[in-house]
């Protein structure tokens, strides 16, 4: 199967689309907050993933006025509260895949007429399918 190829973008092109000084890209790299790919001259290229993450920097710096380091760490916490999203939704998978399985095996058992009856106050017996014959 061909890889779809993803749009990249040089450094010049995105401080253009944001309307920011290359150098406050670079400074969002030097404090950890982006990580563009590299070619191999060492050009910055940044992809849709970068964009969406600058904008909400943005947003944050500009617009909420968020500190460096509380950009940090409300990037961290929103990784951290994806991973545990999809370990979530990996957990849910398995009890609704181990709860099919068990109406499957109940209903089998249901089927084949043998099942436990409640049985006034005595408790409850083993119901024994009735042979016709």
């Amino acid at each position: 199967m061909p890889k779809t190829k993803r749009p990249l973008y040089m450094i010049s092109v995105v401080a253009e689309m944001f309307s920011i000084h290359p150098q406050t890209l670079r400074a969002y790299e030097r404090e950890g907050l982006l990580r563009p790919s590299r070619t191999d001259g060492n050009t910055r290229l940044y992809s849709e993933e970068d964009l969406e993450r600058i904008e909400l920097i943005l947003r944050l710096t500009k617009d909420l006025g968020v500190n460096l380091a509380g950009v940090e760490v409300i990037l961290n916490m929103r990784e951290r509260m994806g991973e545990m999203q999809g370990r979530m939704n990996e957990m849910l998978q398995e009890v609704l895949r181990r709860m099919e399985t068990e109406i499957k095996h109940r209903t089998e058992f249901d089927a084949s007429g043998e099942g436990l009856v409640p049985v006034g106050r005595k408790g409850v017996v083993r119901r024994i399918p009735v042979e016709e014959g």
